[in-house]
């Protein structure tokens, strides 16, 4: 730059120093965590985060308030309305990204509903299709499907 003399100039977001890139690298991680599980470094983080980008304030907010759905309504009738409530805010502030979640939601409606009655997912049935798949890849695939699955029988049952 003219009149630095080989100085370069980082613009800052902080009194602790760092670009706005750096400001968004360093709080990724709390994006995925509840506020309440927060250090207090990823506090101020989120605070200068939240000033400088309002729609990642407004984002991480919704998207919290989707998972106490699933962690706090126990009954179909209750989780019905929070998602109803929750589709129409992200609705109204009309992000992107939770329009692809909203599609997914009214694709899989009832398999969804279902879980609040339950609670139970599928989640053991694909735990163990992933153990036959590196099973069989372990071996290269499968030649004889009988003495495979008897293989399988052994080792699982």
């Amino acid at each position: 730059m003219p009149g630095h003399a080989g100085k370069s100039i980082m613009p800052r977001y902080s009194r602790t120093g760092g670009s706005r890139k750096q400001l968004l690298a360093r709080s990724i991680y709390l994006l995925y965590k509840k506020e309440s599980l927060w250090t207090e470094s990823q506090r101020a983080h989120a605070e200068i985060l939240f000033r400088e980008y309002p729609d990642i304030k407004k984002a991480y907010y919704l998207s919290m308030s989707f998972r106490l759905i699933y962690h706090q309504c126990k009954h179909k009738g209750t989780a019905l309305t929070r998602l109803a409530k929750w589709y129409d805010e992200m609705d109204r502030l009309g992000f992107l990204a939770f329009s692809r979640v909203a599609r997914s939601i009214q694709a899989h409606y009832q398999e969804i509903i279902n879980f609040f009655e339950k609670r139970s997912t599928n989640a053991a049935s694909e735990s163990f299709n992933a153990k036959i798949k590196s099973f069989r890849a372990q071996f290269r695939g499968v030649k004889n499907k009988a003495f495979f699955l008897f293989r399988l029988a052994k080792i699982y049952a």
